[in-house]
């Protein structure tokens, strides 16, 4: 998979950076500059490309998903990822994903996945509009979970469905709202707080 790995400090957390769609790997560099300096980063690009713009699964339309090729996906990535913290020495357990839109859609796939286990996740503008037949576990989990009020791509009722899919599992949730489909400096500060809990 496309991607760029910065080395951090010696035994930091790994930042899992996944980009929304029409991104790329480049995308969220400086937010995990900003969220924390010290940490390893390993920024993926989606491998999907829907009328040249990049995704990480398909879709059959907005908010309708292609659940065959997610779950491919997910598996895609999950693998990846175990491959790349061999290739670069670091701990995929520490991994902390940090995913705006389609990047957090997959993040949360891949929370959800029985093969992996992440302590911490920041999630902005997430949609997960699909039946979930899995009740693992996040307990160990603290996630931020920042939504639109007025966001034109995911209504308000489907981001209190991705909070639910969390708090129904036992994860500490931290919820953040803003405006519209963004990344917002108040959200910088949440992700930064959830960091430091």
């Amino acid at each position: 998979m496309e991607h760029i790995y910065r080395e951090g400090e010696a035994n930091a957390p790994t930042f899992i950076l996944l980009h929304g769609t029409g991104g790329d790997e480049k995308d969220l560099l400086p937010l995990a500059t900003v969220l924390n300096d010290k940490y390893n980063v390993l920024s993926v690009r989606g491998e999907i490309s829907e009328n040249g713009m990049n995704r990480f699964f398909k879709r059959h339309g907005e908010g309708q998903y292609d659940v065959e090729d997610l779950n491919y996906r997910t598996e895609r990535l999950i693998t990846f990822l175990k491959e790349a913290a061999q290739r670069y020495n670091f701990d995929l357990s520490q991994a902390v994903p940090v995913g705006f839109s389609n990047g957090s859609n997959i993040a949360i796939s891949m929370i959800l996945h029985e093969d992996t286990i992440f302590n911490t996740a920041l999630l902005y503008a997430p949609l997960y509009p699909i039946e979930i037949t899995n009740d693992k576990d996040l307990s160990q989990m603290n996630v931020l979970l920042s939504m639109g009020e007025n966001d034109p791509i995911v209504t308000v009722e489907d981001s209190k469905n991705v909070i639910d899919i969390f708090k129904n599992r036992g994860a500490n949730v931290t919820e953040l709202w803003v405006n519209s489909h963004e990344l917002t400096q108040a959200g910088v500060q949440a992700g930064q707080k959830v960091l430091n809990q």
